[in-house]
């Protein structure tokens, strides 16, 4: 039989093989393409499984090759990574300017993840009921002058206040498979259950001490939309580490960047401080916004600090 994995639970994963619901487990342990992960399946990810004698299980034989994938750091594991979710026809980064605040480089940490899979990404501003002042005000532009050039659309919404929520996201989720990632707290599971109200996910209030999420969230799973295509929840994410990228191949992630390449004088430019570099050049002349270009510098050098 062949199927798609809708929830793992780390031992046992729920797969769906056509109108069915089978639990699953594995089958002795997989090697994946050299990597070293903490989860050898992934929710949407394509299994060949066979049934238990007598029983109502089956064992997973085989994990078909993945088209695209998220994948990022591990949090417990050095050298370990985790793939949130594989099979996507796009990734939703939903965001807020607080309770939690999502910071810029988180952003561009997770396209830069998106990119190298050629995986197209949306921001999801929620809690706008909540937006108040200068500060909060200039974010929101800034979001908006920022990413929608580079060809993310940015939908404001609130989950919890939104009546026309469903109308609104419809045109961009339906019929697709769909990621929907971000920080414990920005309001995933709730925009979930008022996008979907059969999937039932548990919400919690911002811990007032910290103002951070709690995580509500404990496994991937994906629900499925009755007009057509599904969504994959996420347990919340607290940083967002990026896989190990050479030097000269940082810059293809960055779409405003990546329009240049084959410009700069040298072929292994890394943007830095190279005589000749184009994209020096574009960002003096205000074609590459600095916050990105920091984030850039930021990511670059972190993936230094690891080799």
């Amino acid at each position: 039989m062949k199927g798609r994995v809708i929830k793992s639970t780390g031992s046992w994963y729920l797969v769906k093989v056509e109108e069915l619901v089978i639990s699953a487990r594995l089958k002795g342990k997989f090697k994946q393409e050299d990597l070293k992960l903490t989860n050898p399946i992934a929710v949407g990810d394509w299994v060949e499984l066979e049934k238990e004698e007598g029983q109502e299980t089956a064992v997973i034989q085989d994990i078909l090759p993945r088209e695209n994938y998220v994948i990022r750091k591990s949090t417990r594991k050095q050298h370990f990574s985790h793939i949130i979710a594989s099979n996507l026809d796009q990734a939703i980064l939903v965001i807020t300017m607080k309770k939690p605040r999502t910071s810029l480089g988180f952003i561009d940490r997770f396209l830069v993840s998106t990119e190298s899979f050629g995986i197209p990404a949306i921001l999801v501003v929620n809690k706008m009921d909540q937006l108040e002042g200068e500060d909060e005000t200039s974010w929101l532009q800034d979001i908006h002058e920022i990413y929608e050039p580079l060809g993310y659309p940015v939908l404001e919404v609130s989950a919890l206040k939104d009546q026309d929520l469903k109308s609104k996201f419809l045109p961009y989720i339906h019929g697709k498979s769909s990621l929907i990632s971000g920080h414990s707290g920005v309001g995933k599971s709730t925009l979930l259950n008022a996008l979907i109200p059969e999937a039932k996910q548990d919400t919690k209030e911002i811990s007032g001490y910290s103002a951070k999420g709690v995580h509500t969230t404990t496994f991937a799973e994906m629900f499925f939309l009755p007009e057509g295509g599904d969504l994959i929840d996420t347990p919340g994410i607290k940083e967002f580490g990026i896989l190990d990228v050479e030097e000269f191949e940082l810059s293809h992630y960055f779409p405003e960047m990546r329009q240049f390449l084959g410009e700069c004088k040298y072929n292994n430019c890394t943007h830095v401080n190279e005589p000749g570099c184009v994209v020096v050049q574009k960002l003096e002349e205000g074609y590459i916004h600095p916050y990105r270009y920091q984030s850039y510098l930021n990511i670059l050098h972190e993936e230094d600090s690891h080799r």
